[in-house]
């Protein structure tokens, strides 16, 4: 039987996949494998590996100015980075 809270980080993760997909994955290769769209746009599993997810969750509280020169200025909602760091915890524990 899963945990609640099992559950509920699964959940937070398939959300910030959706929110990856639509936001990120036209330029960044967002799962643990595959070569990004755009060839400067990091792969989020390089990515995760790279730098601490604290860190990242930072970065997406005071919104990304910039990750590579054709990346858009980014603000993000709580609740997105809740589910995009959780997501990216599962990128981590693939790659």
């Amino acid at each position: 039987m899963a945990v609640p809270e099992q559950d509920a980080l699964a959940e937070a993760a398939a959300r910030g996949e959706q929110f990856a997909a639509r936001a990120c994955a036209s330029c960044h290769a967002i799962g643990p494998a595959g070569v990004s769209p755009m060839a400067e746009a990091t792969p989020f599993r390089v990515i995760v590996h790279r730098y601490p997810l604290d860190q990242l969750e930072e970065a997406f509280a005071e919104g990304l100015v910039t990750g590579h020169p054709a990346m858009p200025a980014l603000v993000f909602r709580a609740s997105e980075i809740d589910d995009l760091v959780a997501y990216l915890e599962t990128v981590r524990a693939a790659s």
